[in-house]
Order: C-alpha cells, then sequence, then structure tokens
C-alpha cells in the first residue's frame, strides 16, 4: 500500500508547532534564505525545529538543496516575500532571479518562528493550497498541548487536544495510513487528522495524534530490518497508554482509530494492548498490503488514455515483486527488499489476518468507507461486514461521495483529486463522535 504513495510529492519536512509567532516570518524567512545562498549550511540547521534536524541536516542540505542552487546559475535578484498561513505553520516564498532560471524558495516555519520545511517551486508557480480549519471545530471548546509518545531513542511529538469541562473524558489515538506521515496525516492542503482531532474535541472527546516513526526517524528506520511494530504498533501502543496517565483522561474509556494501514493493524494492535473500549476503522484494508499496492496502481495506470511504455514497465515489475511477496517462506533465499519494504516487514505479515484478529476481540467496533475510495475499496469494507456483521456492537457506514481520505468529490477519484483543499466530512465526524459517546465502559 505504500506504493501509491510514492506518487505523492512531498515537501522536505513540514510539521506542526503550538505557540504564537515569536517573530517576524519574512524576518526569519530571509535569514534562512540567505544562509541557504550563502552555503552557511551549519548556521542554517541552528534554526530548525526539533524534529527537522533529523532529516534537514548540513549534509543533506549541501548535497541535496546546495547542489540544486549551483544548477541554477549565478546569482541575481531577490523579491519581496509571500507569506500565508498554513494551519499552525506560516509560508514564506521569496522571488529568486538566477543566471539561468527564476525560481521561487519557499520556507516553512513553526509559529515559534522555526525552520520545518524548505521547498523550490518553479517562478510561476503560486504559493501552494493551504490548510483551512473546518467550519466544525470550534477552538473554544477545547484545549491543545503538546505530547511526547514514549521517553526512549524513538519518542515522538504529538499533540493532545482536551474538551472544556467537567472530566474525566473519553479518548482516542489516532493511527496513519501507511508511509511517513506527520501527526496531522498531511497530503498536500490537506490535514485529515487535525480536522478529526478538533472536530471530536469540539464534541466532548480528547484526542491525541504524534509524528509517524518512519517521518521522524526514516534515515535511521532505512539501516535497519523493521516491522510494523516499530513502524506502527509499538507507538501507537504507547500513545494509548500515554493517555491513560493523563488525568482529565477516563482511563476506561480509550478508543483507537486506525486510517488505511492503521485499521489494517488496529486488531493486532488491539490485541497487544488488552485494554482499548473500542476501535474505529477508516477505509481499513482488510486484504494484504503486497494485493492493495498492486491494485491501487494498475486503477491510476487505468486513469486517462491509459499507461505509457513506461508505466506498463513499472506495473510488470510490481507484479513481478508481488509474486515474490506472495511466495516469501523464513529460511529461503529471499529478495532484502520488495516493494521498498524489508524482507522482516513482509514476513512479519505473512501470517497475519486482520479479519481473523478482529473476530477475536469482544470490544466494540465501527467501520467507515468511502465508496469512491480507489485506495481501500468497497471489497474490503464487504469483507469486514462479512465476517463481522453478525455481531451486535459492530457497526458499518458507507459514504457515496467520500474518497480515501474521507473528502467529498463526484465521479471517479483519483491521486490529482488530493490536490484540491477540503476538510474531513462533518458527516463522519459525527458519526463517530456519536458512537463513541455512546460507547460506556
Amino acid at each position: 500500500m505504500s506504493s501509491l504513495f510514492h506518487i505523492l510529492p512531498v515537501l522536505f519536512f513540514s510539521v506542526p508547532a503550538l505557540a504564537q509567532t515569536a517573530q517576524n516570518p519574512a524576518a526569519v524567512g530571509r535569514r534562512a534564505l540567505d544562509l541557504l545562498l550563502a552555503e552557511k549550511y551549519t548556521e542554517l540547521s541552528g534554526m530548525l525545529a526539533p524534529t527537522a534536524r533529523d532529516t534537514l541536516t548540513p549534509a543533506f542540505l549541501r548535497g541535496r538543496a546546495g547542489v540544486e542552487i549551483k544548477g541554477f546559475g549565478k546569482l541575481g535578484g531577490i523579491g519581496e516575500p509571500v507569506i500565508a498561513r498554513d494551519g499552525r505553520n506560516t509560508l514564506v516564498s521569496f522571488p529568486v532571479q538566477f543566471s539561468k532560471v527564476s525560481v521561487n524558495i519557499q520556507f516553512t516555519l513553526t509559529d515559534s518562528g522555526q525552520l520545518a520545511g524548505l521547498y523550490f517551486r518553479p517562478a510561476n508557480a503560486p504559493l501552494p493550497p493551504v490548510w483551512q480549519r473546518p467550519t466544525y471545530s470550534k477552538s473554544e471548546l477545547f484545549r491543545e498541548r503538546e505530547a511526547t509518545v514514549g521517553d526512549d531513542a524513538w519518542k515522538l511529538g504529538g499533540t493532545l487536544l482536551v474538551p472544556v469541562g467537567k472530566p474525566p473524558f473519553p479518548a482516542l489515538v489516532l493511527v496513519h495510513g501507511p508511509g511517513p506521515s506527520d501527526r496531522d496525516e498531511s497530503i498536500y492542503s490537506n490535514k485529515i487528522f487535525a480536522d478529526l482531532a478538533e472536530g471530536l474535541a469540539s464534541r466532548g472527546l480528547a484526542v491525541l495524534r504524534y509524528d509517524k516513526r518512519t517521518k521522524i526517524y526514516g534515515a535511521k528506520m532505512s539501516e535497519m530490518d523493521y516491522t510494523v511494530e516499530q513502524e506502527t504498533v509499538e507507538d501507537a501502543a504507547r500513545a494509548a497508554a500515554l493517555l491513560r496517565h493523563q488525568p482529565e483522561i477516563d482511563a476506561n474509556r480509550i478508543f483507537l482509530l486506525g486510517h488505511s494501514l492503521g485499521g489494517y493493524l488496529a486488531p493486532r494492535i488491539a490485541a497487544q494492548d488488552g485494554r482499548l473500549a473500542g476501535l474505529v476503522f477508516l477505509a481499513a484494508n482488510a486484504r494484504p498490503v503486497e494485493v492493495m499496492a498492486l491494485e491501487q496502481n494498475e486503477y491510476v495506470a487505468s486513469l486517462g488514455n491509459g499507461p505509457s511504455p513506461e508505466v506498463q514497465k513499472r506495473l510488470a515489475d510490481l507484479r513481478a515483486e508481488v509474486f515474490k511477496i506472495r511466495n516469501l517462506a523464513p529460511g529461503k533465499s529471499n529478495p532484502p527488499v520488495l516493494m521498498g519494504l524489508p524482507l522482516a516487514y513482509l514476513l512479519d505479515l505473512k501470517g497475519y489476518d486482520p479479519l481473523a484478529a478482529a473476530k477475536r476481540l469482544a470490544i466494540p467496533m465501527l467501520f467507515l468507507q468511502g465508496e469512491r475510495d480507489f485506495q481501500v475499496t468497497m471489497k474490503d469494507f464487504d469483507l469486514w461486514k462479512a465476517a463481522l456483521g453478525g455481531r451486535s456492537n459492530v457497526t458499518f457506514r458507507a459514504y457515496p461521495a467520500l474518497n480515501h481520505l474521507f473528502l467529498a468529490g463526484e465521479g471517479k477519484s483519483s491521486p490529482a483529486e488530493y490536490r484540491v483543499a477540503g476538510n474531513f466530512s462533518a458527516e463522519a465526524v459525527g458519526d463517530i463522535a456519536n458512537w463513541l459517546l455512546a460507547q460506556k465502559h
């Protein structure tokens, strides 16, 4: 399933922050630009937000950004910056004239004035669409604070929203889909976990979201044979444990919501935790990750006028990799990496059956599915329904207009649709909130 997200371009790094802007963003951005152009990468690294330092190292800046800038030619003029807000972050974009090309050099700044992202855009390209807070978010009804999931070398930054009112409150952990993801599950200008968290906190539920381990420690993890245990399961369980130690939280009413891969793994997380009060599945695949990856890529290739020869070759290569994954076995001579995933990752999932794992759980479950979703389709929703539909404490909801991000649209969905700014469905937020609040210990 991670294969599909390879087609989605990502900024170098982006992290949310909570404090109010402490400095003039134009001045901070100009200082960052001057250091970048002067090749003072160590000083530039000193401006980084803590969670960006593992990625935007001086070596990375020199080897990637610096090399690209050298290719632009001799520096000419620098224009006035364009500034826009993107949720809690600020985008500062400078038009820069070089002898060979004109580009916009864009910085993402946290509200505390630290550097969280760097991006080069064509001269005529406007700032990307920015996230807008959903209308169902009522900031006066909740309080926000930083949280840290874990206390070891893999600790992760997070955001906890706690309702205003009389505690204790039921609480929810949000678990990401495939690939590296920040705590907001940001894709272009859409931040569906931020939408969900603020929408549910506005309705009386505490919500914890956190940066994914592969987002923060991607370089470190690429050097090890990690599995879903290190990628997802362990941190989700640690997030639930963290909630149980918060004074405003009802320790007996802690739920977990998994999106896509997070939903696929939710039964495994629940079995490991042993104390969750219930599970919410958003567009959760019931089939293996390699099956989903191939199906998604075949769908995308079928859009438009059909796949080019280059795309056809990539699909053939992917089918060959999927065939190898299906025939993996411990002790055999296997490739170290398939579909961009370590052998240990794929072998770990060989025996995992999410339907059987869910059947072994007695806790309540809620399944939500967008009928226009091409990444996880109604095939998976129907598999969950066939396995669990006879249980009185399991609920199913499908939404005809929604896609994989629970954004509304029309016609066939495609990756291009994710570029359109929107917010997580208000109807689905309401259904999740009502279901969670109805679950009594």
